[in-house]
C-alpha cells in the first residue's frame, strides 16, 4: 500500500454544505473507504487549502478514481501527492549511492 497526501479546497457549494451539515465530511470519508482507500488522518487548514488528508491506497489508479469521483461532484478541488516515508526514502538513496549506515557496521563511501 502507498501513502498519499490530498490537499482539498471547497467550492462555494461545498462550503454551504459543510456549514449546514458539518458531519458531511465523515460521510465522504466512508465513501472513500468503500473505493478501497483508507483515510489515515485529516486536518482542517487555514490558508489556500481547506483540508489535508493522509490516505493509503493500493495504487495510483485507485487514488485517482477517488479524486475523479469527488471532483465530479463540484463541491471540492483536490491536489493529490504521493508520499514516501522518510526511512524508506533514505534507504533507497543509500542503496543507490553504495553508501551504508556506519552505525550498523556497514560500508560507506563510493562502491
Amino acid at each position: 500500500m502507498s501513502l498519499y497526501v490530498m490537499l482539498s479546497t471547497l467550492s462555494e457549494s461545498g462550503r454551504k454544505v459543510l456549514r449546514n451539515r458539518p458531519g458531511w465530511i465523515r460521510k465522504v470519508n466512508r465513501e472513500v473507504e468503500t473505493m478501497g482507500v483508507k483515510v489515515h488522518a485529516q486536518y482542517a487548514l487555514l490558508g489556500p487549502y481547506d483540508f489535508l488528508t493522509v490516505l493509503e491506497a493500493p495504487d495510483n489508479e485507485t487514488v485517482s478514481r477517488v479524486s475523479i469521483e469527488l471532483g465530479a461532484r463540484g463541491s471540492v478541488q483536490m491536489m493529490t501527492l504521493a508520499a514516501i516515508p522518510l526511512e524508506q526514502f533514505i534507504a533507497r538513496l543509500e542503496r543507490g549511492s553504495g553508501r551504508r549506515d556506519t552505525r550498523k557496521g556497514k560500508k560507506t563511501g563510493p562502491p
